[in-house]
């Protein structure tokens, strides 16, 4: 490019690009899940949620994601007697927006009771999970014990030369064509 000083405005852009995709690589797990209640088949009858919920972990930070008819149902919070006997006159949290897509953000370690008023809840249309902490990382007398599954020390042996080598092709590529 004629005028453009080598370095000078490809050089930030390059190593931001870099450390945006080691961030990205390394950085993974620490995501929070965003689970929709039902999985395929939504907030909706006919689908026995403590079963769905029963293999589930849901941590603090996790969200749950409700997909409805918004003309017939909606998401309410309650507490644990009102959750078994569906009674949704006095709930802690109304979380329907009107659009059928709510979000339910589990930010605090408790139970929670969700349930759909208007009589779907004796349908089955209630929920009731527990949000726990995240699990403490491994510890490091854990990490030095052979597994059969890769351990994060091991991953981080070859995402680290690969976030490298990617920085440097780029850098070759940009001097190639700059």
């Amino acid at each position: 490019m004629k005028g453009v000083k080598r370095g000078t405005v490809y050089g930030p852009l390059t190593m931001a690009v870099v450390m945006l995709c080691a961030m990205v690589v390394i950085v993974p797990g620490v995501s929070a899940t965003r689970w929709t209640v039902g999985a395929n088949m939504g907030w909706t009858t006919n689908v026995n949620y403590t079963i769905w919920a029963q293999d589930k972990h849901f941590y603090n930070g996790d969200w749950l994601f409700f997909v409805y008819d918004r003309n017939q149902m909606n998401v309410l919070e309650v507490n644990k007697t009102d959750y078994e006997t569906c009674n949704s006159d006095h709930p802690l949290h109304n979380w329907t927006t009107g659009a059928g897509r709510d979000v339910i953000p589990l930010n605090v370690t408790r139970h929670y009771y969700i349930i759909s008023g208007k009589g779907f809840c004796y349908g089955g249309m209630k929920l009731a999970i527990r949000v726990e902490n995240l699990p403490p990382p491994p510890t490091s007398s854990s990490l030095n014990e052979k597994s059969s599954s890769p351990s994060l020390t091991s991953r981080s042996k070859i995402v680290l030369p690969m976030v490298f080598a990617i920085g440097a092709v780029w850098d070759a590529f940009r001097r190639f064509w700059y």
